[in-house]
């Protein structure tokens, strides 16, 4: 990924002059915007530092270049926008790696907490689906991806969009994988799958205290873990 430019240089400049713009609405998601010549005309900027402005937008989902047709603003999803978390937590090492953990057990509490106030039955009916599926296999690659499932659909029925994007990056199959071939390693299967079903339990109880205790201590139990090996990580 190409590095954003520094604080303070023109193409700095140019980022935030468009990043204005977006924010006061005179460029709406979905939007094309002006030409590059005319842009760098309008912000008194030289077009090779417009270019670069537009490529470092562009690796962080503000704007897209559509092939033939030019450059636009996206819609602005906090998925396309947060996406950046993913590779914080893929390459990450040691003590990073447990801060990490740190950030998605409070995201996560709260997350479960706000699910079991609002889930709806279809979506709780989907939590439970891949939690009969985790249980009636000890393949670790099928039960990484189940497990990847169940909370993903638990931060979706929080209804918080921004929340859920920023565990999706924070829950990114690699780093998942990373931690779960070591955490595993010491047969803790078992005791995954009884922290999975007191989640489910409090969600089917519509009880978000009982989510949110569950859920961090679900997560705790794996970032105390990492917390002990920090070293071997």
């Amino acid at each position: 990924m190409e590095e954003t430019p520094q604080k303070g240089t023109v193409t700095q400049r140019a980022i935030e002059q468009i990043k204005a713009m977006i924010a006061q609405g005179s460029l709406e998601p979905g939007q094309r915007l002006p030409t590059e010549r005319d842009l760098a005309v309008q912000l008194g900027i030289s077009r090779s530092s417009m270019r670069e402005a537009i490529r470092a937008l562009t690796v962080m989902g503000v704007l897209e270049a559509r092939h033939g047709s030019g450059i636009y603003v996206t819609q602005l999803k906090a998925g396309d926008l947060l996406e950046t978390f993913g590779v914080v937590a893929d390459l990450s090492r040691g003590p990073r790696l447990a801060e990490l953990l740190e950030v998605r057990r409070i995201l996560e509490s709260t997350a479960t907490a706000l699910a079991a106030a609002r889930i709806t039955p279809d979506r709780l009916a989907e939590v439970e689906k891949h939690l009969t599926a985790m249980n009636a296999t000890d393949d670790p690659e099928e039960i990484l991806a189940l497990d990847l499932a169940f909370h993903r659909e638990i931060a979706l029925a929080a209804g918080n969009e921004t929340m859920a994007a920023i565990l999706e990056g924070l829950s990114s199959r690699t780093f998942r994988a990373r931690v779960w071939r070591a955490y595993q390693e010491e047969g803790a299967f078992e005791r995954t799958r009884r922290e999975h079903a007191a989640i489910h339990r409090a969600l089917v109880a519509h009880d978000p205290e009982a989510a949110r205790a569950a859920a961090a201590a679900h997560v705790g139990e794996v970032e105390q873990w990492m917390r002990s090996q920090i070293s071997e990580v």
